[in-house]
C-alpha cells in the first residue's frame, strides 16, 4: 500500500513539474514575441527612414550609384511580408549599408551641412540606439529559451511540444561592430 502511495506521489510530482514546465516555456516564448516586436518596431522606422537617407545624400552624391541600388534593392522588400528571421536578416544587411552612405556623406562637406542629412542622421542614430538595447533584451530572451531547449529535464517538455530554439539577432559585419561616427560639431 505504501509502495503504491510513494508511485501516486512521484507521479503527482512529476505532473505539477511537468506543467510548470510547460508554462515557463509558454512565459519565453511570449517574452521573446514580445521582445522582437518591441524591437521591430525600431527596426522598421530604420527601414523607412532610410530611403530619405538615400535620397538626401543621392542628390549630392550622383555618381556612388551601387551603394544606391544596393540599399534601393534592399528596399524593394515588403517589410510587413517578412518573417522574424527574415527581417532579422534584411535589417542586418541595411545596417551594414548604412555604413557606405555615411562613409560617402564624409566625402561631401556641404552635404554634411545640409539641415535635412543632420535631421535624418540624428533620427538614424537614435534609432541604432533603440535598436541596440532592444537587441539586447530580445537575445537575453532568446538565451534564456534555448538555454531551456536544451537543458535536461526541461529539454524532455521542449521535446515533447516541439519547443525549438531561437536565432540571436547578431552583428554580423565587423563595419556594424563598430559605431557609426556622426560629428555633428562639424557639421555647422
Amino acid at each position: 500500500m505504501t509502495l503504491g502511495i510513494i508511485i501516486v506521489i512521484i507521479i503527482i510530482i512529476l505532473l505539477i513539474w511537468g506543467i510548470g514546465a510547460y508554462n515557463k516555456f509558454i512565459k519565453m516564448k511570449n517574452r521573446i514575441e514580445e521582445a522582437f516586436a518591441t524591437m521591430d518596431v525600431y527596426l522598421k522606422k530604420r527601414w523607412d527612414l532610410v530611403p530619405n537617407l538615400v535620397n538626401t545624400v543621392q542628390a549630392y552624391a550622383q555618381h556612388e550609384s551601387s551603394t544606391f541600388e544596393k540599399i534601393t534593392k534592399l528596399r524593394t522588400r515588403n517589410y510587413d511580408a517578412m518573417s522574424p528571421n527574415e527581417k532579422i536578416e534584411a535589417n542586418q544587411a541595411l545596417g551594414a549599408s548604412l555604413g557606405s552612405i555615411v562613409a560617402t556623406a564624409e566625402a561631401y562637406p556641404e552635404l554634411k551641412a545640409n539641415e535635412n542629412f543632420m535631421t535624418l542622421m540624428k533620427q538614424l542614430n537614435d534609432f541604432e540606439d533603440d535598436i541596440a538595447n532592444s537587441r539586447k533584451y530580445y537575445n537575453g530572451c532568446v538565451r534564456e529559451m534555448n538555454t531551456a531547449v536544451e537543458s535536461f529535464p526541461t529539454n524532455l517538455i521542449a521535446n515533447q511540444f516541439h519547443f525549438e530554439k531561437y536565432n540571436m539577432y547578431e552583428v554580423d559585419d565587423v563595419r556594424e561592430r563598430e559605431n557609426v561616427k556622426v560629428d555633428f560639431g562639424n557639421m555647422q
